[in-house]
């Protein structure tokens, strides 16, 4: 499965005061793992940015004069992200300015969504932790997941931590395994129904000397109670 954890900063809040994108960043994941895929670019919005939207990012005008405008990339990002299921945070907010920005062009490009999937882990959060800040700073914290650098918002940092923060809140055992066991163990994929996402999940299965270990866990119950229960066929081991 081909997703794309995607995340934008903006000159502000609200696109009906003309606000604009000015960084993109997605970051290609299939099976549950990231690639080395990525696009990534900041972008001249033609005007300056709110101080409390600047206090978030950083980005000043000048530093954006020199980037491209967002109609020379949006061929390039579409390509990027067409047939996939985008994983967002919020996703209404990014996808209002994303579908905002394709129609600024003035070109015959459809809404996102007719591009690709669409995932918002915001809602999951709040279903999986009702009641509690659901951040993407709070469900690093709540995960265990390294935010330090993030002392300001980026849209490639961002798109970084919520694919950490996705995969711990949809398979729950990826923090246990660094990445080469992740991509020995997972061999198959499950699938759970959270409202109305199908979320795909690891199954990690056991190795043959976890099985052997098994087995002779069970023979020495056998023997010493002769009731066991649960024995299978050593053969399966093979």
């Amino acid at each position: 499965m081909r997703q794309i954890i995607l995340d934008t900063e903006t000159t502000g809040r609200d696109i009906n005061d003309g606000h604009r994108i000015i960084e993109v960043g997605c970051l290609e994941m299939i099976d549950r793992r990231l690639t080395k895929r990525q696009f990534h670019c900041f972008l001249n919005p033609g005007r300056d940015s709110e101080a409390s939207a600047f206090a978030v990012h950083g980005l000043s005008t000048e530093f954006l004069l020199d980037k491209p405008l967002f109609n020379t990339i949006a061929d390039e990002l579409l390509e990027f992200i067409k047939d996939s299921q985008l994983i967002i945070h919020n996703a209404p907010f990014d996808l209002g300015f994303l579908d905002n920005e394709l129609k600024l062009t003035k070109k015959k490009y459809k809404k996102i969504t007719d591009y690709c999937q669409v995932l918002d882990t915001l809602p999951l959060a709040r279903q999986l932790h009702p009641g509690q800040r659901n951040s993407l700073d709070a469900l690093c914290k709540r995960y265990d997941i390294d935010n330090s650098k993030r002392d300001k918002h980026g849209a490639l940092l961002d798109a970084e931590l919520l694919a950490r923060v996705y995969l711990a809140m949809t398979g729950g055992q990826t923090h246990l395994f660094n990445e080469e066991q992740i991509s020995h163990a997972i061999q198959t994929t499950a699938h759970k129904k959270i409202g109305d996402e199908v979320i795909l999940l690891p199954i990690i299965y056991a190795t043959k000397e976890e099985l052997i270990a098994h087995q002779n866990r069970l023979t020495n119950i056998n023997k010493l109670s002769g009731q066991c229960k649960w024995p299978f066929d050593a053969e399966e081991i093979n």
